[in-house]
């Protein structure tokens, strides 16, 4: 079955003579009807094909572009010669979620952005072909977890976002046993809570997590870890080491006259109410979400992308305010193509001042001021200076903070010993994720602040090496 397509042996001329093909999307219109993903599947014969086009380079810049180190080359050998369970093996030796990575990394900054075929053309598409062959091995009951030779040793794991998981697969794999205790109602953190589907399903991550509970590991949700039920309670529980994958869950405000006005939601609410159930959402969230015909993001990262794409499905007409140019903006350049492609509007150089209400106290405008670009600031970019008397007024009933995140300021307290940084993160070792007291251990968003799904996973698998280690040499 798996070699029934594969193509035969090429040399480097032969794969730069094969055509780049754009990966096949579902029609605008089409998609704004709904949340599912946008991404058509690859057929094995496209994907063949696609992988022929990997020049199989010496230096692999790829694979050091990529945060896991995945060995593309060889995977996409395997993929080249039909043999799609082979090439999934090969990234699951140092990836714990191709199936999520595939989606949603931004292949064009890194693993694509390194490819040696964007001096001639457009690069061998990474991202899709990871996606087929881990969409590949699950559809053929190829995807799950080994647990390892028992050790008897217990780690609990604070979160389920990406670092999270990923530690527990690495642990389980050893032979711990493994239990999450999850603040939310459902597993996944920021992959369910803070990417709309039509980037990832649900269905993808919860067939991980399915993963890990058949291999034995526990699950508590609506069980956070904090004043009232702090880490060191697990410690006396019985559990040898902690992990700390907790990320960085705050929304950043906005400091301007009018923020009390109903309609302004922050990114988290705002994608969770019109992503998810009513059941995985707090109280307060569960009715649904009246955005009205207008909605203002402002941000200028992935997150305000993501928003602007989700109202538009919901019919409204989206605008992006940002106060630098599109030059400064941190977010990915697909996801804001795509966005453009629905229908979003960017309006650069704007910064917000106030915000405006109606009588009965609901926003109906976002103030700004027109800025010019300054010198550098500490991290490089320009600095947006307003300019005076510039005024000018943006409509919208609904108003998107997608400002950035940061960590729980109270969850400092809660983990008795362990060195915190001055910004609120955990200070943990970023190779080993080791913290001051010898048995927790962090990694992911809540150690380096907000980055990338497959960073935090990266960092999740290396605080699982820390802790076998600690476990077995020093763990009581």
């Amino acid at each position: 079955m798996e070699n029934a397509i594969s193509a035969p042996p090429l040399d480097r001329k032969a794969r730069m003579k094969i055509a780049f093909e754009e990966p096949p999307e579902r029609p605008v219109a089409e998609r704004l009807r709904d949340f599912c993903e946008i991404r058509l599947p690859l057929t094995p014969e496209r994907a063949v094909r696609e992988a022929s086009r990997c020049l199989q380079c010496p230096l692999a810049p790829c694979v050091k572009a990529c945060p896991s180190h995945n060995d593309i080359p060889g995977a996409l050998r395997k993929i080249e010669a039909g043999d799609f369970f082979a090439a999934a093996e090969i990234y699951r030796r140092t990836s714990s979620m191709s199936q999520i990575c595939g989606r949603v990394c931004p292949h064009e900054q890194l693993c694509q952005c390194a490819c040696v075929r964007n001096k001639t053309g457009e690069p061998v598409l990474c991202g899709a072909l990871e996606t087929f062959a881990a969409d590949f091995s699950r559809a053929h009951d190829r995807f799950f977890i080994h647990a390892g030779a028992a050790t008897g040793k217990r780690v609990a794991i604070v979160g389920t976002g990406p670092a999270g998981l990923a530690c527990a697969e690495q642990l389980i794999t050893r032979g711990h046993q493994v239990e999450f205790f999850e603040s939310a109602a459902t597993a996944g953190g920021m992959l369910v809570y803070g990417i709309p589907t039509f980037k990832l399903e649900n269905s993808v991550v919860d067939a991980m997590v399915e993963d890990l509970r058949q291999a034995g590991a526990a699950f508590h949700f609506n069980t956070p870890i904090g004043k009232d039920n702090p880490v060191d309670r697990l410690l006396e529980g019985g559990f040898q080491a902690v992990f700390l994958g907790t990320g960085t869950t705050i929304p950043s405000g906005i400091k301007i006259p009018g923020t009390e006005l109903s309609g302004i939601h922050s990114p988290t609410e705002f994608l969770a109410r019109l992503n998810l159930k009513p059941e995985f959402l707090p109280p307060a969230w569960q009715p649904p979400l009246a955005i009205g015909g207008k909605v203002v993001v402002i941000g200028g990262g992935d997150t305000a992308s993501d928003c602007l794409r989700s109202a538009l499905r919901m019919g409204a007409v989206a605008t992006c305010l940002y106060r630098r140019t599109e030059a400064e903006m941190p977010g990915g350049s697909k996801d804001r193509e795509l966005a453009r492609e629905e229908g979003a509007v960017y309006q650069f150089l704007a910064q917000p001042v106030r915000f405006l209400g109606t009588s009965d106290g609901r926003v109906c405008a976002v103030e700004c001021l027109q800025c010019e670009l300054g010198d550098p600031d500490a991290e490089g970019r320009r600095r947006p200076i307003p300019i005076d008397g510039s005024n000018f007024t943006v409509a919208g009933d609904t108003v998107v903070l997608a400002l950035g995140y940061g960590p729980d300021p109270d969850i400092g307290g809660c983990f008795a010993g362990v060195e915190m940084q001055p910004n609120g993160l955990i200070r943990a070792d970023g190779e080993n994720g080791s913290t001051s007291r010898p048995e927790i251990f962090a990694a992911g968003d809540a150690v380096r602040g907000p980055d990338l799904v497959s960073t935090a996973m990266a960092s999740g698998r290396r605080a699982a090496q820390s802790i076998d280690r600690f476990l077995r040499i020093g763990g009581n």
